[in-house]
């Protein structure tokens, strides 16, 4: 839907993005991490037309062209939320559509479906100030939702949230999603992006480190788990004399890579050093070991 070929972004002196190259595909999720300060939020900025790139091109896709007249229509939720206190839930995003240029036929309708999409229709006549943080993330999911938008740009969309609105955002997440809407979300919380992304892609620096589907980030890299009854300090230095991807910590050696076809013999090691083996596991690689590696 949207690409990126070799885009810089500097603030005066500070470089922010550095030779990105990415595709946002269509119909995806996409999941953004990345340490404070990586570039994420820059990032969303020049998808949204906010500012410029210094370099580089950032374009629609053929598709995306094609299917929108142009550039893809967008909704925005930045990370920090500044409404306007005294007005109505409702009286706000009749503000909002005025401003997408929505006709006045359709704002009712416009306001009523974002609410409802967000399951905030119960605080429509309230007053903003009232609502609690939550029903404020809702509210700002909502107000990018107005005039049904192909694109979702959601900086921190559960931040500040407890475990049940993180829950709620999630599942919203995953609607839009099956309703077509191609999401981009930057966030910090790698349980969020686990369920609800299909797409990962990890900043440091300004620069692009990691960028994968996320169905095949998670089976990529197998490795085994051994588990034994005590410390492996003393057939450590042993273990790890037979093969360079044979790593031992506390009561647990990992075989990954080409070690993998070597568990029997290391198993033979253990037992003939008077191991017992607790129990062996075929893992998959997590995402939070996907990050570390990436971002250390």
């Amino acid at each position: 839907m949207i690409e990126f070929k070799q885009v810089t972004k500097k603030y005066y002196g500070l470089t922010a993005l550095r030779d990105v190259s990415l595709t946002i595909p269509p119909g995806e999720v996409l999941g953004l991490l990345g340490p404070n300060g990586a570039g994420k939020t820059t990032l969303i900025k020049l998808i949204a037309g906010l500012i410029t790139p210094t370099s580089g091109e950032l374009r629609a896709t053929p598709a995306a062209v094609a299917a929108n007249d142009g550039w893809p229509t967008m909704g925005y939720k930045p990370e920090r939320l500044v409404f306007p206190g005294n007005l109505g839930v409702s009286q706000y995003l009749e503000m909002i559509a005025g401003l997408c240029n929505i006709d006045r036929t359709h704002v009712d309708n416009a306001v009523l479906e974002s609410l409802a999409r967000v399951n905030l229709l119960p605080a429509a006549g309230k007053q903003i100030k009232t609502l609690s943080k939550g029903m404020r993330q809702r509210l700002g999911l909502a107000q990018a939702l107005i005039g049904n938008p192909a694109l979702l740009l959601l900086d921190e969309p559960s931040s500040g949230l407890d475990p049940e609105g993180q829950e709620e955002m999630q599942t919203y997440i995953e609607e839009l999603r099956a309703a077509g809407k191609t999401i981009l979300m930057s966030t910090h919380q790698l349980a969020e992006v686990t369920r609800v992304c299909t797409y990962l892609v990890i900043l440091k620096d300004g620069q692009v480190l990691y960028q994968n589907p996320m169905a095949e980030a998670l089976t990529l890299r197998p490795y085994v788990a051994i588990h034994v009854d005590r410390p492996l300090d003393d057939a450590r230095p042993l273990l790890t004399l037979i093969h360079a991807d044979v790593g031992v910590e506390g009561q647990e050696v990992v075989l990954r890579n080409e070690a993998i076809a070597m568990r029997r013999q290391i198993l033979s090691v253990l037992i003939n050093q008077g191991y017992d083996i607790i129990r062996v596991e075929q893992r998959r690689v997590t995402l939070a070991e996907i990050y570390a590696e990436a971002v250390q």
